[in-house]
């Protein structure tokens, strides 16, 4: 190719910016040629599932709700981290297990917070 070091680098990079640039140019081009806008008041009316739209569309939830869903989020991903640790726990020196133990303690530190502050009781 070239004696250059970074010239596979410079490249690879043109061809991730170009490639999704020219994927959209395409998109563009290929709506505006073969689906003409025709706005009516048909077409900008409120679809949901086939059942016409009444009343005011402003629903307000309770804030619990993302507070439950966080909370499993974070509490379901930091699991997802312990598998790898579980997995391998024989042939892992003592810093590894120092460090999983501060991972755990913090774990817990997040759910004794939660716990605290009335978080995980349903309302």
């Amino acid at each position: 190719m070239t004696s250059h070091s970074y010239a596979f680098l410079a490249l690879f990079v043109v061809v991730a910016v170009a490639f999704p640039l020219i994927l959209l140019a395409v998109a563009r081009l290929w709506s505006r040629v073969f689906q003409p806008p025709k706005p009516s008041a048909i077409k900008n009316a409120v679809y949901e599932c086939g059942v016409p739209s009444t009343g005011d569309s402003w629903i307000q939830f309770k804030a619990h709700y993302y507070l439950y869903a966080i909370l499993f989020l974070i509490f379901d991903v930091e699991v997802l981290f312990l598998l790898p640790f579980a997995v391998a726990f024989t042939g892992l020196p003592t810093g590894a297990l120092l460090a999983m133990l501060i991972f755990i303690l913090l774990l817990a530190e997040g759910l004794v917070w939660a716990w605290h502050r009335g978080h995980l009781e349903w309302k």
